[in-house]
């Protein structure tokens, strides 16, 4: 089957626009069901972010982490809300790229597209090396290399999503079905603890717990900036639902009700959560070497906790690298039938996956088990700054996408649909203001935050020498004929 094949087309607008087609979207399957793309909204805005790296965050912040949880998740919200507007104009795999090409042209679809790679291929390699990591909880497991289990995560979760789409829901589905019974059991037993003013290892949980432990902001309100920059890390991936959106029937259904229920999840999960570990045990209690939850668990005395928990963080870690190597597939599909993307990104199978951009993805794990054989204690750190300026300019390049929609809307070039993002334009540039503040965050946080923001001009200029390689190439692949 030829790939340069013409896609559906969305309806013109009013004034006869002619409308936009990629070709990018042509050969899919649509096996995912309402069940997978719920379940994918849940498992993008619930990660490790939550389950290991609250508590850390925590320790550092105090009961004040839930503020930037719940700042952090309205942004996010409304990132995947305009997404979720644009979808419902035209449902695409190649999600925001193709919106990108459409409103901003090709040099803005090739620039969305490498950043989202940027973010998914550098955080395999911390997904795969944390996957490492917590297998070495369980004694079995423990003599083992960590590059070598590093490898075995990566393989499994590749063969799933080579076979075909239905797998990769299927997994998706079960792995959020996990994280979500982990956090509803924990809200249980925390919220019963708390009420019933049940002892944790001779502390009785409750309001005074804040109080009397320096309050909500126990070190001030400087750390509590300072971790935002980690807390949208751990937002990353709610943008999945809008590239799954591609491969669903009737996504208008489908699609307005997983996005608006990923806000109440956020301050029923993140926020709520968060609440009710500063309720049940001192902030100081906790640390950055172990899941704030087993850290409760532990102080309950329950036997068997930390290996629950270390099961549902091994899960999240995996789920993470299920999402990336699925949506980088698809992204790369986009690009490489434009020109922008290496010509063998935009193959597929007979089971409709675009194999050649998950390989490719799966290439820089490759690179990763390496680097978990090379320094295997530094394999995390190194990559994941990487990873939040590839989430940084994702997220910038869909509220810019977004804008740009609006504007032309306002023009009566386009429709937009009925499921909106609210308080439009505003909503578009407070959040590029705040995904900007992040980035003046993280060099104010020194260290590793600063050097990440000092290689913002090494991106920069790889970006612009890419564009010089391949721009003969997108010229010849947008004048080729559609049909």
């Amino acid at each position: 089957m030829s790939d340069r094949v013409t896609a559906s087309a969305p309806p013109a607008a009013p004034g006869g626009t002619t409308p936009h087609i990629d070709a990018g979207d042509a050969g899919y399957r649509k096996d995912l069901k309402s069940r997978h793309i719920n379940m994918i909204a849940i498992g993008g805005a619930i990660g490790t972010g939550l389950f290991l790296g609250a508590g850390g965050r925590m320790a550092q912040a105090g009961p004040s982490l839930f503020l930037a949880y719940a700042v952090c998740g309205v942004f996010a919200f409304f990132v995947v809300r305009a997404l979720g507007e644009l979808v419902l104009y035209r449902p695409s795999s190649g999600a925001f790229v193709s919106y990108a090409r459409e409103f901003m042209g090709e040099k803005g679809a090739y620039t969305a597209g490498w950043l989202y790679f940027l973010n998914w291929s550098t955080t395999a390699v911390a997904d795969i090396t944390a996957a490492a990591t917590y297998a070495h909880f369980w004694s079995m497991f423990s003599g083992v290399d960590q590059w070598v289990l590093a490898l075995i995560a990566l393989a499994i979760v590749l063969a799933a999503n080579l076979i075909s789409v239905k797998y990769f829901g299927e997994m998706e589905f079960w792995f959020a079905i996990v994280k979500v019974a982990a956090l509803v059991v924990f809200l249980l037993v925390g919220v019963f603890l708390v009420v019933t003013s049940h002892d944790i290892g001779g502390h009785t949980p409750g309001l005074a717990t804040i109080t009397d432990n320096g309050g909500v902001f126990p070190r001030g309100v400087m750390p509590v900036l300072l971790l935002v920059q980690g807390v949208v890390f751990a937002y990353a991936s709610v943008e999945l639902c809008g590239v799954a959106a591609g491969e669903t029937e009737h996504p208008e259904e489908i699609m307005p009700k997983a996005i608006n229920s990923i806000m109440w999840r956020v301050g029923l999960f993140y926020v709520g959560s968060v609440v009710l570990l500063a309720l049940l045990l001192p902030y100081t209690a906790y640390s950055g070497d172990q899941s704030p939850f087993v850290t409760v668990f532990d102080k309950l005395g329950v036997p068997g906790a930390a290996g629950v928990m270390n099961l549902v963080v091994l899960t999240a870690a995996l789920s993470s690298l299920n999402s990336g190597l699925y949506s980088t597939g698809r992204i790369l599909r986009s690009m490489s039938l434009s020109g922008s993307a290496p010509r063998f990104t935009g193959v597929m199978n007979k089971g409709g996956v675009p194999y050649g951009g998950i390989l490719l993805t799966a290439g820089f794990g490759v690179l990763g088990v390496v680097l978990n054989y090379v320094m295997p204690d530094d394999a995390f750190e190194l990559v994941i700054n990487f990873a939040s300026l590839g989430i940084l300019g994702t997220w910038a390049m869909i509220m810019i996408c977004s804008l740009l929609f609006w504007r032309r809307a306002g023009e009566g070039r386009v429709v937009r649909p009925g499921f909106r993002l609210p308080w439009a334009p505003y909503t578009q540039i407070v959040t590029l203001c705040f995904l900007a503040s992040v980035l003046v965050l993280m060099w104010m946080d020194g260290g590793t935050g600063r050097t990440t923001v000092a290689c913002v001009p090494l991106v920069a200029a790889a970006l612009v020498g890419g564009w010089f390689l391949v721009r003969r190439r997108v010229r010849t692949a947008s004048a080729a004929p559609r049909g």
